[in-house]
């Protein structure tokens, strides 16, 4: 309708915008209900606005006024709604003389272009002119409905609304393209619109998952790094705290030494003083009691003296008579005490005598404070779990008493089994602590080992011997012997050492499975060289096997990968007739021209030699199999299944222990035979395959075959498993058999 109106008017200059022409920018129709710029309430005060303009007379400069600012109101809403470069309603719709004719319930929308002086016009209108000016709006409606326009212009745009002078947030636009591309320049996900046309133009990018797998790998590098790093730490810190306890050890048994011979020392002093001062007092007082002795004779004498002195002068006062007769008695006394001897020299001497002490003994302990005795002979501790690898083995030992060590000097050399011509070196190595990291062994072998503490007065008595073992090398996977299905994976591995180890450890980790990266289920404790391992169908797994003996885990085996989707096996070499051969990867068997008469072949239990056949090894798992078998038309050739003891010299089918397809090809005719003890039904097969499928269902205990070029069902065996079947197939002239297995099964098969 707005078309054909629009295609009336002569020009797009015309003055007069045409009858009942109605303009709608598109987003009144999208956001109608975002933008209330039009409520149905006011439609009808609209209606009688306009109505009253156009009857109304012109009145002079009110009229001017109202035309004026309806150019302006037109002129906002073409700036809001991006309408200057409209080239199909063209530059100028309405002017300055341009009369109202009709208006509809909405009224049309003129434009001119937009001033740039008027880019900036304040939309602010006060209440009272909007009221004394109630024609001024142009015919849009009233003056809640101009402001109601005015918010919403605002609102699209952000600006801050002057009524309630606060912010309005836009719109959410819709969300951005999410990121499907890396920018290695900045690292950073980017949109691959981002490489073409913004700045990541110049820079190399990569998939969003490449980046993301790689990202993975370095955090587990560095997790792997940091994990190693860690080990050394601890290793480190151990060796430290080792050390420290070492020290402080020695420091403690060298305190202990000094204590006990300074109390030696001390005792020692304290006695000879205690025996000096006995001595001086015993001489002290033999002097003290001859000087007393000497002092009581000699008052003695003095007095005798003294009394012989008066008797005289007592007698020379007598009468002669008396004097005479006394004196004759007087004198005779008085000659016999002058005629006694008078001891006038000192028994003792005041001088003191110098005591002469013997401080030898004193000189001895005080030098032996600074001799260290020889200490006695170390405790070697056994072999602890887990402290040695394929090539180092940790040795501890410990000493009983309080000596102090300098250093230890460690011996060892490789346990001897009695054979003559054997090597009998023994090497010999000084540490300063109790223990030490022995390098350069020969993985999985007995050492003996013994030990002597050493210090500056000697060396100790050698410890006891003790046979401590290195750790197994890592075991050899045999990848070509690995068999699975969908539920179960048989590994088998070489033990790659000489000496028999006590278990092996077989570690499985999820190759393909993002959440459970990292996480490693162990099965311990297998005594033999294979393993049969319980898996979940349809996954990725890498195995790795450790050997365990006394001295600990070996490193892990190099790893080798195994899929559970499907059945998987190869050909076992050792049942293959000399005339094949087996390809590098175990599943296609070639048949070249021979000379030699099958007569001339030796017999064997467990080669075939008359049949040109080889046997698969099938996982010994129930359940249900399936592999493919790619043939030659012209070929001759048999597949099938058979017990390991089906007989070698016979062919397969032949026996009750093998049931097998035969194909035969003479000119050019395809013979079919599904033969088990030498019988076959009646079944013709019309279109030859080139893929056989063959499907062994233990559960069901049936052995079906199919033409997979067709997905045709050719026959199906009831059979009686007593045991577990090994594939077989047989070349009856030159050619090959290529065989796919580890498929997922067809779904045409699972219905048999």
């Amino acid at each position: 309708m707005m078309e054909e109106e629009a295609g009336e008017t002569p020009g797009l200059h015309r003055s007069t915008a045409p009858h009942n022409f109605h303009f709608y920018h598109m987003d009144l129709y999208d956001s109608e209900d975002r933008l209330q710029i039009f409520p149905e309430e006011n439609t009808r005060m609209r209606r009688e606005v306009v109505q009253a303009e156009i009857t109304s007379e012109p009145r002079g400069a009110v009229k001017g006024k109202t035309q004026r600012d309806l150019e302006e109101e037109v002129d906002e809403l073409v700036h809001l709604y991006g309408l200057e470069d409209d080239h199909e309603l063209g530059d100028e719709f309405v002017d300055e003389t341009t009369p109202r004719i009709e208006v509809s319930e909405y009224p049309p929308y003129g434009m001119t272009r937009r001033e740039p002086a008027r880019e900036q016009r304040d939309w602010r209108l006060s209440a009272e002119a909007a009221e004394t000016q109630d024609l001024g709006f142009g015919g849009w409606g009233s003056a809640g409905q101009c402001q109601d326009l005015r918010e919403a212009y605002r609102y699209t745009h952000g600006r801050a609304s002057e009524e309630y002078e606060c912010y309005v947030i836009p719109e959410e636009e819709d969300e951005e393209e999410a990121a499907d591309v890396f920018c290695v320049t900045c690292k950073t996900p980017i949109r691959a619109l981002e490489k073409v046309f913004d700045e990541h133009k110049e820079h190399e990018v990569t998939p969003l998952n490449k980046a993301l797998e790689s990202a993975k790998d370095e955090i587990h590098k560095n997790m792997y790094k940091l994990e190693k790093q860690i080990i050394e730490m601890e290793n480190f810190a151990s060796h430290l705290e080792e050390v420290f306890i070492t020290v402080e050890e020695n420091f403690g048994r060298q305190e202990q030494n000094f204590e006990s011979h300074y109390n030696e020392i001390l005792e020692t002093l304290a006695q000879k003083y205690e025996e000096k001062i006995q001595v001086l007092g015993e001489k002290k007082k033999e002097k003290l009691e001859a000087l007393y002795g000497q002092l009581v004779s000699c008052g003695e004498n003095l007095d005798t003296c003294k009394e012989l002195m008066e008797t005289i002068e007592e007698m020379c006062h007598e009468e002669k008579v008396d004097f005479i007769k006394d004196a004759v008695a007087m004198a005779d006394r008085l000659g016999k005490f002058l005629k006694t001897e008078t001891d006038v020299e000192i028994s003792a001497q005041p001088d003191f005598e110098d005591q002469t002490l013997d401080f030898s003994d004193v000189e001895q302990l005080m030098g032996a404070i600074n001799t260290i005795p020889a200490p006695s002979a170390p405790v070697i501790n056994p072999q602890a779990p887990n402290s040695a690898t394929g090539s180092s083995v940790r040795v501890c030992w410990s000493l009983y008493s309080d000596d102090t060590v300098e250093s230890y000097q460690l011996s060892y050399r490789p346990v001897q089994d009695g054979s003559p011509g054997k090597d009998h070196t023994e090497f010999t190595m000084t540490v300063k602590e109790t223990y030490c990291s022995v390098t350069n062994l020969v993985p999985n072998t007995q050492y003996e080992f013994w030990v002597t503490a050493q210090n500056r007065t000697g060396l100790s008595p050698a410890s006891e011997r003790a046979v401590y073992m290195t750790a197994p090398s890592p075991p050899v996977i045999k990848s070509k012997e690995i068999r699975s299905c969908e539920e179960a994976a048989l590994i088998c591995w070489e033990s790659g050492n000489l000496n028999p180890v006590d278990s092996y450890t077989v570690e499985l980790t999820q190759a393909e499975t993002p959440e459970a990266s990292g996480v490693t289920e162990s099965v311990v404790g297998i005594p033999t060289c294979e393993a049969l391992v319980q898996l979940q169908p349809r996954q990725s797994y890498t195995i790795y096997v450790r050997a365990l003996n006394v001295g600990g885990p070996s490193a892990r085996s190099q790893p080798a990968t195994v899929h559970t989707t499907g059945s998987y096996f190869h050909l076992n070499e050792q049942t293959c007739h000399p005339w094949l051969t087996i390809s590098e990867d175990g599943l296609t068997v070639v048949r070249s021209e021979r000379k030699t008469s099958a007569g001339e072949l030796p017999t064997s239990n467990t080669r075939f030699t008359r049949c040109v056949a080889v046997l698969g090894n099938l996982i010994p798992v129930r359940g249900r199999h399936y592999w493919e078998v790619e043939v030659d038309e012209r070929l001759d050739y048999t597949v099938g299944v058979a017990f390991e003891d089906v007989p070698k010299q016979e062919d397969l089918g032949a026996d009750s222990l093998s049931w097998c397809l035969r194909h035969t090809f003479a000119s050019s005719r395809h013979k079919y035979e599904f033969l088990h003890n030498k019988t076959t039904p009646d079944i013709r097969i019309t279109v030859s395959p080139r893929k056989i499928g063959i499907l062994l269902d233990y559960e069901n205990s049936k052995l079906s075959f199919f033409n997979m070029d067709i997905s045709q069902h050719l026959y199906t065996f009831s059979c009686q498993f007593h045991q577990f079947v090994h594939p077989c197939f047989s070349l009856e002239k030159p050619g090959c058999l290529k065989i796919h297995n580890g498929i997922s099964m067809p779904k045409h098969v699972t219905f048999y």
